[in-house]
Formats: structure tokens, sequence, C-alpha cells
């Protein structure tokens, strides 16, 4: 009876769909786990054997808790809003909801092209999600519940006495009693006083205005990245070197009205609640660093008055170093400044200009990282020194950046190394003096930036302290004199929530005189309009500026023709759409209650299920999705709809499976002007060959002659530089000898272009080069799942990918490694049949047999709960292997070994555990089977094999117990014929017994 991967996995994978098998309840009287995996953006690309390592790790454990008797929720679904489906409609004129829905489904696209399909895919690999339960955030039933979310923090305030988001209301009924005197909010900077009387007499869009000033997501002129190309504004992490991720497209800053969400009112909570979770050290330490809590002073510096100046005007600086305030010698602004514009004096307005136009075309991420160009110009005003009273420059500096504190340094080069090498490249030019030393130090060839080991000096009040003295008494000065005051700052920003893209969630909102009004509940959702393009308008407007029915109706509740706009019945609603981070910012709460119509999620289900107690992804999102998601939960726990602060209990990142590139090399060489150029290829080892002797390929190879005939070839030596590496598709090349097809390669609508190409061979041979890269549909080294699944089966597949080396490490993908891990499977088929069937026994096991069971049994159960599932592979085939020797086929060992394997290779042990119950009785699935329990008394050691040596040499062995005494030993030893034979009756000088270890005959 031969093992038959593709029968038995579609039957059980039918199985498990038809009968529910890991459809979770939520009324269960077990102990609960949810384990959770990223859900997946659906991409045309569909899935590589480098997405599924998580979701076989998760699995594991979903299979393994559920053996242990754990009610086990373990759902999927698709992260399906955002700009890749959005640009490909624009490429193809498809509807994304349309490209979507195919690459989630699979089928025949409009182009023609068969789509496989995600939900096919993962099917395949045998996953125990509850698909009962899926999301895509696409559906207007899913997000109907992020508008609502949405409206919710647009009807809340940060409430700092309580520590906790609290309904406007409260608010609203503050104001009503005692105005705004008394309120402690997280809220914009200078919010003008108002009394109750005053609140009264304001127009209600007066107190709307105020109110944008508190809520929790709010309208704002907010410095963006702007791509025009896309048409749309990108979060800082869609940007790689000052350009689009996609597409490569350039990026600016601009300012435009935004929704903009105030996260920074999480700060510290967000800061504390790292400390309750089980998170690497190194995801918690970028979210700390993101969130950049600093300890230290707000610094007022008054700009003194010009010609050019139109109003007073106020530089607020941010410090952690108030005990420097004498070292001040100048002060730096972003770029992006409000104030720039403003006191930039004429004689200087066209070098300012010029510096902030270029300074728009480099993204923040790129001026941060950027520490060794030093770029700024002199703005030509001065500020006041509080104290000294002396005129201090201003200038504009691309190292300060607008969202970051106040956008506004005080520079001490004394004190600091970028501010010293930012004055000793401007040192002797207009606007930019001496540098003040303030330390008893010699800062002669850098900055003294130490907080211990100085007096300070030339600081007037100052003069002597310390770092600690030195600090609170320039804070105690400052806020006497009303020019500053403590303060602790967060490099957090508020997050732009608006997006200029047609495939996102629409806001509920539409606009009354230019003030926003939440949708009611009752009426969501408001489902996206349909559009004749997805590109923004001509006039500059978001794509869903093209809508014709895009309005709201008041008196009919309803999305109405934009014709009908008239501003006293009908209104115009939100053009922009949300980011993709909304949807993915709640959507482990609606797994739990997915079906619900009314609410995103039932009390009782949401109290029942708590969290997430593992979720597994990639670390890339630590300070994206990680930390939205953190600050939404926090959110909702605080206006009572989440049970916990923290949305992930524990969360464990997993590396990436790196692709093996087939590379190509064309042959950069020249020939005399005016002659054709052949196309070249040189095989690898030729190459290599060349360059580690230093000669010449052309006197390597005498093979060219044929090729290039009488051309005269002035290449010189064999470099890098004169050869093109070409990346490969795999499918034309032998994937074991790296061996390439020649006529596949030229026949490939890939290379059509080198249909006539020469290739300069090794013993007949063209040896492609290998290189391990990121695995890319660009860089032609993906591996489909699928073609692995049909060739080897999905528990080959499985079991591979965790053997590959730890989950949390990257590592490259190497298909002639699989074959092994195909070998055992089939192993373990043999051990319960034959050719003719089962051959499984009802016989007692050896002592030996259970040995190697229990060991088994401790190291996966240790494996499973460490996370470390690549060793329990090794373990899995340690076992086989000795149970192969020990001729086991022992129904009392095997059953426990098919449960054992179950997580790991689920199709495999279905149909073991299947062909053991018809012997004796119905087992059904093996799905929830317990989980074997290791017993230590078959690992302890009752007897030992001694070795028996005379003089020192090894003669033979004899097994005894381990409990004998050595006086026993040597009785026992003395009386065997073997002894008697080595001896010839004399009697031995010394007999040496280590009882456990040896024995030894000397003399």
């Amino acid at each position: 009876m031969k093992y038959h991967h593709e029968k038995i996995e579609a039957k059980w994978q039918q199985y498990w769909a038809e009968n529910q098998t890991f459809a979770a309840s939520n009324t269960s009287d077990k102990p609960k786990y949810y384990v959770l995996d990223m859900f997946p953006y659906p991409s045309g690309a569909g899935l590589h054997v480098g997405h599924p390592l998580g979701y076989i790790a998760s699995d594991i454990v979903a299979r393994y808790k559920r053996h242990q008797g754990f009610n086990v929720l373990h759902p999927q679904g698709y992260d399906s809003f955002g700009l890749p489906a959005e640009q490909y409609a624009i490429q193809t004129g498809q509807h994304p909801a349309d490209t979507t829905r195919m690459n989630i489904e699979g089928g025949v696209d409009k182009s023609g092209n068969t789509i496989q399909g995600y939900r096919n895919q993962l099917d395949r690999i045998g996953f125990s999600f509850d698909w009962s339960r899926e999301v895509r955030t696409s559906n207007p039933d899913y997000y109907k519940h992020t508008q609502w979310i949405f409206i919710q923090l647009f009807e809340s305030w940060y409430n700092k006495n309580s520590d906790k988001a609290e309904s406007i209301c409260t608010l609203m009924q503050e104001f009503e009693k005692n105005g705004n005197a008394n309120v402690n909010a997280v809220c914009d900077d200078n919010i003008a006083p108002f009394s109750a009387e005053d609140w009264k007499s304001f127009s209600s869009s007066a107190q709307q205005k105020i109110l944008l000033q508190y809520r929790l997501t709010y309208l704002a002129e907010t410095e963006v990245n702007w791509c025009a190309a896309l048409g749309t504004v990108l979060a800082n992490d869609e940007i790689v070197n000052g350009v689009s991720e996609r597409g490569g497209h350039p990026v600016v800053r601009k300012k435009m009205t935004q929704w903009s969400m105030r996260i920074s009112a999480y700060a510290e909570r967000l800061l504390q609640g790292l400390n309750e979770i089980d998170w690497s050290e190194s995801i918690k330490e970028s979210q700390r660093n993101w969130i950049g809590k600093s300890v230290g002073a707000m610094v007022s510096f008054k700009v003194l008055p010009a010609p050019s100046t139109q109003l007073p005007a106020t530089i607020e600086v941010f410090t952690t170093r108030p005990d420097t305030i004498f070292g001040v010698t100048f002060m730096t602004l972003a770029p992006e400044h409000d104030l720039v514009a403003q006191i930039t004096t004429p004689e200087q307005k066209a070098a300012v200009e010029a510096y902030v136009e270029a300074t728009a075309k480099r993204s923040e991420r790129e001026r941060m990282a950027d520490v060794k160009t030093i770029s700024g110009v002199f703005t030509g005003a001065y500020a006041e020194h509080p104290f000294t009273k002396e005129p201090i420059p201003v200038w504009i500096g691309d190292y300060v950046l607008a969202g970051y504190g106040t956008g506004a340094v005080m520079a001490v080069p004394c004190g600091d190394e970028r501010d010293y090498a930012f004055s000793n490249f401007f040192k002797g030019t207009n606007g930019m003096p001496a540098i003040k030393n303030i330390f008893n130090q010699d800062i002669s060839e850098a900055a003294y930036g130490e907080k211990g080991g100085f007096e300070l000096v030339n600081s007037d009040f100052l003069n002597g302290l310390d770092y600690k003295s030195g600090t609170k008494k320039a804070i105690e000065a400052l806020e006497k004199i009303g020019a500053g005051n403590a303060k602790v700052n967060y490099r957090l920003r508020d997050a732009v929530f608006s997006r200029q893209r047609y495939w996102g969630e629409p806001f509920p909102v539409y606009y009354v005189n230019g003030l926003p009004q939440m949708i009611d509940k009752k009426h969501l959702p408001i489902v996206l309009p349909e559009v004749e393009k997805y590109l923004p308008t001509e006039d500059g407007q978001p794509p869903l500026g093209n809508a014709t029915v895009w309005a709201w109706d008041v008196e009919k509740s309803g999305v109405v023709s934009c014709e009908l706009i008239d501003n006293v019945k009908v209104f115009p609603l939100e053009l922009n759409t949300m980011p993709g981070w909304a949807g993915s910012s709640w959507y482990w709460m609606r797994y739990m209650d997915a079906h619900n119509t009314e609410e995103f999620a039932n009390e009782e289900v949401l109290k029942y299920w708590e969290n997430v107690d593992l979720y597994i992804g990639g670390s890339e999102h630590a300070t994206g999705h990680l930390l939205y998601s953190r600050f939404w939960n926090k959110f909702l726990k605080d206006r009572g709809y989440a049970p916990t602060e923290e949305p992930f209990k524990k969360l464990i990142n997993q590396g990436m499976i790196l692709g093996m590139s087939a590379f190509v090399y064309r042959w950069e060489y020249g020939v005399n002007e005016g002659e054709n150029r052949k196309v070249i290829f040189v095989s690898k080892n030729i190459i290599d060959k060349s360059i580690k002797a230093g000669t010449e390929l052309i006197n390597e190879v005498d093979v060219l002659n044929n090729i290039i005939g009488n051309q005269v070839i002035f290449s010189s030596k064999t470099a890098w530089s004169h050869f093109t590496p070409i990346h490969v598709d795999l499918s034309v090349i032998n994937d074991i000898t790296n061996e390439l097809d020649i006529e596949k390669f030229k026949s490939h609508s890939l290379y059509s272009d080198y249909a006539n190409a020469e290739f300069i061979l090794e013993d007949g041979k063209y040896i492609v080069g290998r290189e391990v890269e990121k695995m890319s549909k660009s860089k032609y080294n993906v591996v489909s799942p699928d073609d692995i699944c049909e060739e080897y089966g999905a528990d080959t597949l499985r079991l591979y990918e965790m053997f590959l080396g730890p989950l949390e490490q990257s590592k490259p993908w190497n298909t002639a490694g699989i074959t092994g891990v195909s070998g055992f499977l089939k192993k373990l088929w043999r051990l319960y049949f034959d050719d003719n069937g089962s051959v499984i026994v009802n016989d007692e096991p050896t002592a030996e047999m259970y040995k190697s069971l229990h060991k088994t049994i401790k190291k996966v159960t240790e494996d499973i709960e460490n996370f470390s599932f690549n060793t329990s592979v090794s373990q899995f085939m340690i076992c086989v292997n000795e149970l192969q020797q020990l001729k086991c086929n022992h129904r009392a060992i095997l059953e426990p070994l098919a449960i054992l394997v179950s997580p790991y290779a689920p199709h495999i042990a279905e149909e073991l555990w299947s062909a053991l119950g018809q012997e004796s009785r119905n087992f059904g699935t093996i799905a929830t089977v317990a989980f074997p329990k290791f017993e230590e008394k078959y690992l302890v050691e009752s007897e030992k094999e001694y070795p028996v040596s005379f003089n020192g040499k090894m003669r033979f062995t004899i097994k005894l117990p381990l409990d004998l005494t050595a006086a026993q030993i040597e009785e026992i030893v003395m009386a065997d014929e073997r002894t008697q034979n080595q001896l010839q009756g004399r009697t031995p000088n010394k007999v040496i017994i280590v009882p456990g270890k040896i024995i030894n005959l000397v003399g």
C-alpha cells in the first residue's frame, strides 16, 4: 500500500471543510486560545513559498492547542483595501473590487489570465483556519464598523485627568458650566481661553471649530508626503530613498488639509504597555524609539522686530538640555516651519525659498538618515535670548523636522555634534557667530556631549553647576520670567488619516459650511461609489471627485447625485478615503463575532476571547500596524468597547524565506568601431576561473574565434564590470545542477532579445550563477507552493519550511533539500503499512520502543511550547529511523506517534489515524485527540551494557542492572565464561569497577 499524498490530502481537506472541523465556539466551557496571523494582502502575484512560513508555525500551535483541549480560534481573512489594487485598476481599467475578488477566489480575469486565488492556495497547504469567520476589509459589511469606529474617535476627547478617552459630550458639559479654563486635555496648541458665558454665546459653527481642536480625530493642515504620480499622500514607510516604494515616483513635502488621529494622546500608555506584553525586545525598542519620550523644557524666544516682520512672533523650542541655555549660538527652524516665510528678510528671501523648495523633495526619513550632508540658509532674522537679551541669528536647516518637537532647535554647538558641524561649516558667513563654550572642557576638536564630568562656565547664575542642578535651576528661572516651563515631549506625531485614493474606506462625513458632520450609525455603511477612472480629477481633487453620485441628502439620509448639492438639504461628502491601516487596526476583534450585523462584536463574545494569545507576522510592521492597532485597542477599551488594553499578548516575527536567484552573464566586450557586436553569455565557472587567474578571457576560450571571427576585442582583464548579470527565470534551469536549458532560454518570452545570442560553455554546458536574495516576482526566483504541493505534497512543504531553521531567522530556499523530507514521510508511512496493507500489531512494545517514543514526546512538546519547530522535525526523523531499526509496528507506539506528527503533517496523520481506527474502532478525526504525555520512567535506564576490558583493551560487553554494587558486578563478571577464557586460570592483580561506567581487569 503506497503513500499517495495527492489523494490523501484532497480527501482530508474535503473532510475538514464538510465537517467544519476547525470551527471555534463562542460559548465553550473549554479554556480559550486565540492564535492569529497578520492577514495577507491579496495581490495579483499570489503566494510564494515564503508567505506560508508564519502560517505553518501558527497552524502547528493551533493544532497542538486543540490536542491539549483548548477551544482554539484560528481565523483568516484579507487586508483587501490598498494602493496596489488601485494601481492595477488604473493600469488595466478593471474595478479594484473585481481584481481583489479574483485574487482571493481565483478564476480567469478579464485579460484572460488564470488566477490561482489565495483561498485555493491556502486550502491546499492544509491550514486549520476557521473559514466561517473570514473577513475582507473591503467588504461593506466589514468597513461599516471601521466607519463607526472613526465616528467614535471623532466623538471623543482625551482627558489628562482621568488619563483616558471620554465622550465629547462630557467636554461640552464642562464648557457649558466652566468654559475651558480647567480643562486638562490633549488638544491643539494655543487654544484661546473662554468662559461658560462665552461658550453659550458662540455660534454653532464657532463651537464646532473649537471642538475640532479637542477631538481624537480632527481636520488640520498637515505636512504630508505627496506623490503627484500616484495622486496621493504616502506614509513614511511607503517611501524609499525619496521616492515611492511602489513605482519609484518622486515624493515631496507639502501642506494639505487632512484628517489626523491624535495618537500622541496615548504616547505614555503605549510606552508603558510594552512592559506588559511578550514581544521581542527589538520590536519593543523600535516602538520606544518611535514614540521617543524626552524630558526637558519648553523655551520661548521672541523674534526681534524687523522691517519685514509683519506680526510679533515667538519661536517655541523644546530642549532636553535647558542647562545649556547660555550656550545658544544660533537657532535653526525646519524649512517647513510656519514662521519661515513671516520672518525671512527681503535680502534672504530668494535663497530661503530655493532651499525650502529643494528640501520638499526629500522625505523625512531621508533627512533623518543623512547625517553627513550639511546644508542650511540664514533667514536674516534674529531672536532674543530670554536671559541675556542678545540677538541670536535664525537659520533654516533640513536636519530639523517640522513634525518633531516644535520644528525648531536652539543650537548649542559646544554641546551637540550636529550643531557643532553646522556652525563650523558656515563659520565666518553672515549670520553665524563664533561658538560659545559653556563647559570647563576643551571643544577645539569636537563638541562635549556628555551629561556629566563638567561644570558650567560663562553661564551667569548657572556657573559652577552640573547637568542635574543646572537643569533644575534653569527651568525655575525660565518659569519665573515667563519664558519657559518643564515639559515631557514625545517624538510620536499624530497620524495622518486621509488618503487621496479610491480603493479605501469612505469617510462617513459630509460638510456643512466647510465643517465636518458625522453620518448616523443607522445609515452605515457609506459605500464606495462607482467612478469612471481612479486617478485624481483634473483640478487635483481625489479620485472620489470623479463620482457623479456622491452627496448626502440630510432629509432622505442617503447618497444622491452631486448635481443636487445646494448646501441646504444636500451637502458634499468627503472625497478622501481612509488609509490601509484603518481596517487592520481592529480586525482581530471582528473575527471573534464575524457575522454580527449590529455591532463590530458582541460584548460577551469580546469578554470570552479577550485578545490574541499568539500573533505571528513580520517585524516590518513595528511602527505601523503594530503601533496603530495598540492605539485603537486602547481607545476602544477607554470607551468600553474592548475588554483589554493590549490586543496581542505574545508576538513572534517570522524571518523571511529567501529566494535562490539564477543569473546568466552577458559579456560586455568591445569591438572595432562600426562592427556589429554579438550578444555573448559566458558560463559562470569560466568567469570565476579567469578572475582567479587574472587572465584575459579571450586567451582562455578558443571557441571565441568561431563566434566573433576576425573582430578585434579590446576588452582587457575580466572584472565584474565587464559582465552584466541578468536574472533568469527558474523554469529554464535545472535547479539541482544549475545548468541552463539554452533552447528554453532563447524561446522564453522574457528573453526574446537574446534569441540569436552565443554561449561560451564549459564541458558542453552553460552553468548559471546563483545568489540568495529576497524572494520576488521581479527577480524571477519565486517558488510557488502549488508546485511543491503538486510534486511532493502539502505535508512535505509544511515540514520542510519548519526544517529550514529557527522561525525568527531568514533562510534561503533550496528545493534540492526537500527530497529528504519527502523521503521521511514515506519512511513514516512504512511503519504502518507494507505493500499489502496495515502491519499494525497489538503486541507489547519493547523498552527501547517506548524510550524512542517518549524522547520524541518530550522533545516535540518542549519545542512547540518554545516555538522551536525546526528541531521537532529533526526529532521526528530520528524517531522514525530508530523505530524502523527496532522493527516497530506496535499500536501502543504508532498511535501516539501519529498524534505527535499531526500538528506538522496533518494529512498523513489523519490517514494513519483512520487506518488505525479501522481495525478496532472508528476514531474519526485526529484533530482533537488528546496529545501524548511524556512519562519519565521510559527514559530511566534500568540496565547498562558494560564494556569489559583486560589491561585496558575491551574484549566483550555484558548487560547488567544499574542498581548492582561493585562487589556484585565483580562476582558476576568473574563467573562469566568469557572472563575465564581470557584469564586462562590466572588471578588478576586488580579489578577496577566503576558502577554504571567501566569494568577493567588488570594483570
